[in-house]
């Protein structure tokens, strides 16, 4: 599978064909700098490593430095390996949006935005305990009973409870590609993509 690594520039909206307005998140694809191709004599697979973002040599642990200055090129922000480039890639050679098509479906990888510490009806959509009958005060967004009774006298793992939401890595599967702008290094998907404006994805074709 191959790819780019992106940055989420935010949503926006455009008009399909039909006239229908599609709701649409703008991606900056690249360009990415290719850092290592590994072969399946020298590390055991085939591979293709790429780098994206810009940083300062002074923030860059010093192994990667001897990694992109292998590739002349300066140090980056994010690294990444993609199996499956069709083409022959060679080290410092550099890829951009023209790896993808308009009306193709790619991949989307990111990290959720964090919620912090949630109750159980923002996290995993419980409707609460009950109405307000019986008596009940204050009860309105709780979990409800937690374990069984004597055997096993215990809380189930698994059991859905309140706790830390979001900020995960999450994967959004065939998004369709609306537009691709080669001039600016963007490309329009659509529908939305996990993160927030300015995080770092992974585009997989």
């Amino acid at each position: 599978m191959s790819g780019l690594i992106g940055k989420k520039v935010g949503m926006t909206s455009i008009f399909g064909k039909d006239g229908k307005q599609l709701a649409c998140t703008v991606i900056e694809a690249g360009p990415c700098v290719v850092t290592q191709v590994k072969t399946s004599e020298k590390d055991g697979y085939k591979a293709v490593q790429i780098a994206y973002g810009e940083r300062k040599e002074k923030n860059s642990p010093a192994a990667l430095n001897g990694i992109y200055k292998k590739a002349n090129t300066t140090p980056k922000s994010k690294m990444v390996e993609f199996q499956g480039f069709e083409q022959e890639l060679t080290i410092g050679q550099s890829l951009t949006v023209d790896l993808f098509a308009e009306g193709e479906f790619v991949d989307v990888v990111g990290t959720s935005k964090g919620k912090g510490f949630q109750g159980v009806v923002k996290r995993h959509g419980f409707g609460g305990v009950g109405g307000q009958t019986h008596g009940q005060h204050n009860r309105l967004r709780a979990p409800g009973s937690l374990g069984a009774s004597s055997d096993p006298s215990r809380v189930m793992k698994g059991m859905r409870m309140a706790g830390r939401m979001g900020g995960v890595r999450v994967k959004k599967t065939n998004l369709e590609i609306l537009k691709v702008m080669k001039d600016e290094n963007l490309i329009v998907i659509k529908g939305s993509v996990p993160g927030h404006n300015g995080s770092f994805v992974y585009i997989e074709k």
